[in-house]
């Protein structure tokens, strides 16, 4: 088990050699800064012996500074300091065994206590020097010595590994600032420090456990000339590092008040560190520190930071330092300020964050609020969003789609949001979403009053954008895709969604697919036999391959891999579960339609709460007609009606066909078509422009 860092020993001016034999210099993070980036202040008795009481406190050391009586030679050695309650100072030596055959050729010089970002330089009068240690008297005043530069950080058994040219070094972290590491490596042979070309960048990597909690590039800026181990000292050479591809249109940042504080345990310190947030969204946030207490660097892994607002509310996440940027400052003042991007977050916790920031950029906007049922329903019948044909399959199934929305919109499910725009207690606009597939969520129930329709159903839809962008990095949200169900007819929709489709021009990004919608019809009972070349059964790997290969050759869309019809996720289970943690029904079947072992069609049962979509969209049957030469109206009828049977389905439930055409050659009567558009989330920039141009034009 790896030991943490600890705060560094004081290191002395001038100091050439440890007790411990190095005869190199110590590394510039641990070394006395230059002259002007040292600043002293005098500091009374009274201080320094409640510092050295503070240091017996936590067992700690100081570090003592000895001269040799005829060459000008220096060493600095550890002590344990007793406890001081006057002039006199009594300390033992922490290795005397070490310690006791040099004091005959060495006198006492000084000594420094050191937190890092200041240490004191104490010259004491000396009152007995021997193997065992020292005892001085304190002068009246001591010198604190302030780096405004960086802390230096002593390190006791953190693993690295150092990769240069396919080579891999071991080794452990000895010391850290945010300017330098001090690396230990070892060799095994026949590895040799030979192979290290000190004019390279190396990669250097840090675990916690089996866990990468920093990796970069850095240069070597020097190293001693040991044969089995090996020291070098190592400049990162980041600044910043690029997670994600640069976007144009990014989550707002809010500056929150009262203003919440990170609470963490630095992943090399162990120690809990706690900073004050500048800003924030629901991807990321920036954090300050001061110049010299500065420990956060690019690229380092932060796995469990807290987000507290004001000791009353606390998320939970896991971070990444992405850049750290000094602020313009003068001798009085300078911070560095860190961003820092949120990897993964529980998908509760991150609603939380988003309700809050959404509700602190706009009074009235609300994600996944509580919703008076009654009111809701109001909402959708005076909007005409129910509207007489959509209700009277409502109306036959009311009592179970009550159950539905109760539980919606009480319980919260993390697989169900909702967004309303609401003004004085009253919803002017509605839209939800619900997770429907593995890596994708439906887009549905867009309403709003009339007279609120541009601005208020504008929000809603502008909400679910700023949604998606914060989450859909998230693997807790598996966001891979948007997705909706739009009438072509329908003006809103059509010019949003059909209108991003036409202005992206790009099948990786968006894509549409249309549908014939429609009912069996006629008796069920007529039609029960296929003829005997034909077959019904579950779909295998071949099928789901063979229809890959014929959709990306008729669209080349996202349909396949958005619905979980793709090789890879046609046969997970795992929504399926979280849908019935939360209480809810979901269950797919996928049956192929074969002649002659050729796959000609591909037919997929989808089974959900009734209501879960109003137009019954998660609760229908799919049918890909993959050779429209060989299959015909009766071969189709003849194979629904054995499912409509054999799995009890009723005859209600919707058909959803493609490719329209297919269902148009075979004169099967349609209802209506339907717009299937799928978004990948990847593509946000270009969605996030099309939606502010449209704001901009609902403006004038």
């Amino acid at each position: 088990m790896r030991r943490a860092c600890r705060q560094s020993e004081p290191t002395t001016p001038n100091a050439e050699s440890d007790i411990e034999g190095s005869q190199k210099k110590l590394p510039p993070a641990i070394e006395p800064d230059t002259a002007q980036d040292i600043h002293r202040s005098r500091l009374k008795r009274e201080y320094l012996i409640n510092k050295l009481n503070y240091i017996n406190f936590q067992n700690g050391t100081i570090q003592v500074v000895m001269s040799h009586k005829r060459f000008e030679r220096t060493l600095t050695t550890k002590a344990r300091p007793l406890p001081c309650c006057g002039e006199r100072l009594d300390c033992v030596w922490l290795e005397s065994e070490k310690v006791a055959p040099l004091v005959d050729n060495y006198q006492f010089t000084s000594f420094f206590v050191d937190d890092g970002a200041t240490a004191l330089m104490v010259e004491p009068q000396i009152l007995k020097l021997d193997a065992e240690g020292l005892s001085v008297e304190l002068p009246e005043h001591c010198w604190e010595i302030s780096n405004r530069r960086e802390t230096r950080i002593a390190c006791d058994g953190v693993p690295v590994q150092v990769i240069q040219n396919s080579m891999l070094f071991r080794g452990e972290l000895v010391e850290f600032s945010t300017g330098s590491f001090l690396v230990e490596l070892d060799i095994n042979p026949p590895q040799t420090f030979q192979c290290i070309d000190d004019d390279q960048l190396l990669n250097l990597i840090v675990y916690d456990g089996g866990d990468l909690i920093y990796s970069g590039d850095f240069t070597i800026l020097k190293h001693d000339n040991g044969r089995q181990r090996r020291r070098f000292v190592l400049e990162p050479q980041a600044q910043s590092i690029h997670r994600y591809n640069p976007k144009a249109y990014r989550s707002k940042r809010l500056k929150l008040k009262p203003t919440p504080n990170i609470v963490f345990q630095h992943p090399l310190t162990r120690q809990t560190v706690n900073l004050k947030v500048q800003d924030l969204s629901g991807s990321g946030l920036s954090v300050v520190e001061g110049v010299g207490n500065s420990l956060l660097l690019p690229g380092m892994m932060l796995p469990d930071v807290e987000l507290i607002f004001a000791d009353s509310l606390t998320i939970r996440f896991k971070a990444q330092v992405l850049y750290r940027n000094m602020t313009d400052c003068d001798d009085e003042s300078c911070e560095i300020v860190n961003g820092l991007a949120i990897i993964d977050m529980d998908s509760n916790e991150h609603l939380k964050l988003l309700s809050l920031l959404h509700q602190a950029d706009n009074q009235n906007s609300y994600i996944n609020t509580r919703v008076e049922m009654d009111a809701l329903w109001d909402f959708f019948f005076e909007t005409g969003f129910i509207y007489p044909k959509k209700y009277a399959y409502i109306q036959a199934n009311k009592e179970k789609i009550k159950e539905t929305y109760w539980k919606l919109y009480t319980q919260n499910p993390t697989i169900a949001r909702h967004f309303i725009y609401q003004n004085k207690g009253r919803i002017l606009a509605h839209m939800a979403m619900v997770r429907l597939y593995e890596n994708a969520w439906l887009i549905h129930h867009h309403a709003a009053r009339k007279r609120f329709m541009v601005r208020a159903g504008l929000t809603v839809l502008n909400q679910i954008g700023c949604f998606t962008y914060d989450s859909h990095r998230l693997y807790s949200m598996h966001m891979k895709y948007l997705m909706c169900y739009f009438r072509p007819e329908n003006h809103f929709p059509s010019s949003v969604f059909g209108g991003f489709n036409r202005y992206a021009k790009d099948q990786n990004g968006c894509s549409i697919d249309e549908f014939a919608y429609c009912h069996m019809g006629g008796d069920s009972e007529v039609f029960e036999v296929l003829p005997p070349e034909w077959e019904l059964a579950e779909c295998d790997e071949s099928d789901m391959q063979e229809l890959g290969h014929w959709y990306q050759h008729y669209s080349g869309g996202l349909m396949l891999d958005c619905l979980d019809l793709d090789l890879h996720t046609f046969d997970s289970q795992d929504l399926m579960d979280e849908y019935r943690h939360h209480g809810f029904a979901k269950d797919r079947t996928l049956l192929a339609l074969r002649r002659r072992g050729r796959l000609c069609a591909c037919i997929i049962i989808h089974r959900s709460n009734i209501g879960l979509n109003l137009s019954d969209l998660t609760n229908c049957v799919k049918v890909l007609i993959i050779d429209k030469h060989e299959v015909d109206r009766t071969i189709i009828e003849n194979g629904l009606c054995r499912i409509f049977r054999d799995y009890q389905l009723s005859i209600d439930m919707p058909l959803l066909m493609y490719p329209v055409e297919a269902v148009e050659a075979m004169k099967i009567p349609i209802e209506k078509t339907y717009c299937l558009w799928i978004l990948n989330t990847r593509y946000s920039d270009k969605y996030f422009k099309f939606i502010d141009r449209m704001f901009r034009m609902a403006k004038h």
